[in-house]
This record gives C-alpha cells, structure tokens and sequence, in this order.
C-alpha cells in the first residue's frame, strides 16, 4: 500500500472557464482596436483629401495671379491655354483621385459653396456621409 507523499503538490492547470475568459477579453481587446484603427483611417483620408483640395485651391491663386482670372477647368492648371501671361504649370503633377476614388470638383463660379467670391473646388468626402470637403 502507498502512502501520499505530503511533499508532492497537486498539478496546477488551468480550468476551462479561465481558458474562456481569456479569450472573450483578448476579443474584446481585439474589436476595440479595430474600431479605433477605422476611426483613425477616416480622420486620415479626411485630411488627405483637405490638403489636395487645399492645394488646388493655392495652384487656382496662383493661376489667377498670372492671367487675372481662373481656368474654365482644372486642365488650365497644366496647359497653356495660349497666353503669354500663363506662367504654368501652377501643380508639379496630375490631379489625383480623392481618397475614395472619386474626382475633385470645380466650378470657377464659385456659386456652390463661395457665393461667386472665389471658385469652388471639393471632394464629395467620404460615402453616405454627405459632408463635402471645400477649399477655405
């Protein structure tokens, strides 16, 4: 007959439920860094796409500047339209996309967003949101 040792300590383990808690934290842990790394990508296009408008707005300023008014369209940021007074081009490269894929708007009117002040450039921003983002 064998007698229990009292020097030998039980097996220590972790139980099922301590397994399950583990991983419904390390879930939770998870979701929440996703929801902010999403937050953080929004806020970045966002502000992507103010820094493109907001340099086509400078490139119409300084088109303006030259020929004492603004191109019909964005194209007269890059060609001559056929005056000696046309210093271009006023952009180093070729207008990009928004963020989301779609193209910046012009109107040299500016009758959208700047009641005929200055001409309106913007991107539609980000989709199902309808919060456009405009030139200053």
């Amino acid at each position: 007959m064998s007698r229990p040792n009292p020097r030998r300590t039980p097996r220590a383990a972790f139980t099922l439920m301590e397994v399950l808690l583990v991983l419904v934290i390390l879930v939770v842990l998870g979701s929440l860094a996703v929801g902010m790394f999403t937050g953080a990508q929004r806020r970045a296009n966002i502000n992507a796409a103010q820094v493109q408008v907001d340099a086509i707005d400078n490139a119409l300023e300084r088109y303006h500047l030259s020929m004492n008014n603004y191109p019909q369209d964005l194209t007269g940021l890059f060609q001559n339209p056929g005056s000696d007074s046309w210093d271009g081009p006023y952009l180093t490269h070729e207008i990009p996309h928004d963020p989301w894929g779609a193209d910046f708007h012009y109107e040299p009117g500016g009758q959208t967003y700047h009641q005929g002040t200055k001409p309106d450039v913007w991107s539609d921003g980000p989709p199902q949101e309808n919060k456009p983002i405009v030139n200053h």
